[in-house]
């Protein structure tokens, strides 16, 4: 199963870290986010929490999802549910990456949502999703690799295939017995930081950058993570990777998940009225991942 990004986002990433993608790679979630101390101080907050007012838990550098001018995309998505249940979205910064969100931030009741979360997370009750999330292939549009899916025969040709160690990209790229030659490329996507007790994440622009320049042949990412940078680069193109993979011995390698806004366990009645208000703004919401570029395929549960 798949590491879920937010992905990190990448489902490394995935989270924020998916237990599918986790699973995949063989660890735990416990391991993945004790990798560093909490700090509280990182976040401000009321001492009294208005009843008009939605506290969002949000990391201040972590683009394309959010950043502190409010121009990620999950800073707009978090306004307009916050305005469907009639409050005020009020962000509550964290200096740190948003897979320690739950831990540092939404378990301390230091604020109430995290949005982009892999819908079923353990750790909180989460939405209905709002939207499901692909991995996509990042080629150029001139490329005479043909990709379509992990049996593309070409992906064998691509020479530098960028990207995310311990991802479900990551599980296919050794099934395909492609690891071994990109792991110091994607290595250096982070200026080899050392990865060990410490979360390190590939910066999505610079991955992207790097297929547009023909350093890399094509890239491996999840969609909502690279969609801004490709579809500024009229160079590019994105493929979506097929939900029909499985490990070499026959486990199924997810590569689409379900993201869902996630509360506390204890906060029923804010999931309530997120999952009540979902439905009227679900078409503001799907017009910001589209002008995000994110590719929409169905939710599962919609299937």
């Amino acid at each position: 199963m798949p590491l879920s990004i937010r992905t990190d986002r990448s489902h490394s990433t995935i989270g924020k870290v998916s237990r599918p993608l986790l699973a995949a790679a063989g660890l735990s979630v416990l391991a993945w986010t004790s990798i560093t101390p909490s700090f509280a101080q990182d976040a401000t907050t009321k001492t009294a929490v208005d009843s008009s007012v939605l506290r969002v838990c949000a990391a201040a550098n972590e683009a394309p999802y959010s950043t502190k001018d409010e121009n990620g995309f999950e800073n707009k998505i978090a306004k307009i549910i916050a305005e469907g249940i009639g409050r005020k979205a009020e962000f509550v910064w964290s200096a740190k990456p948003a897979i320690y969100a739950v831990r540092d931030q939404l378990d301390k009741k230091l604020c109430d949502i995290v949005v982009g979360t892999d819908a079923g997370d353990e750790r909180v009750l989460t939405s209905k999703p709002y939207y499901r999330a692909p991995y996509v292939f990042i080629v150029r549009k001139d490329s005479n690799l043909k990709i379509a899916n992990w049996d593309s025969p070409d992906l064998a040709k691509a020479g530098k295939i960028g990207f995310v160690p311990s991802t479900p990209a990551s599980v296919m790229m050794e099934k395909e017995d492609l690891y071994n030659d990109n792991i110091n490329y994607a290595s250096s996507l982070t200026n080899f930081k050392d990865r060990r007790n410490a979360y390190t994440r590939i910066p999505p622009d610079r991955m992207v950058g790097e297929v547009a320049n023909q350093t890399a042949g094509l890239a491996v990412a999840f969609a909502p993570e690279v969609a801004r940078y490709v579809k500024a680069n009229d160079a590019l193109k994105l493929i979506v990777v097929p939900d029909n993979n499985v490990r070499s011995d026959g486990m199924k390698v997810p590569f689409h998940f379900d993201q869902s806004f996630a509360v506390r366990k204890d906060d029923k009645a804010l999931l309530s009225a997120i999952d009540e208000a979902l439905p009227k703004v679900q078409s503001k919401i799907e017009d910001v991942l589209k002008d995000e570029g994110i590719p929409l395929v169905q939710p599962a549960s919609n299937k």
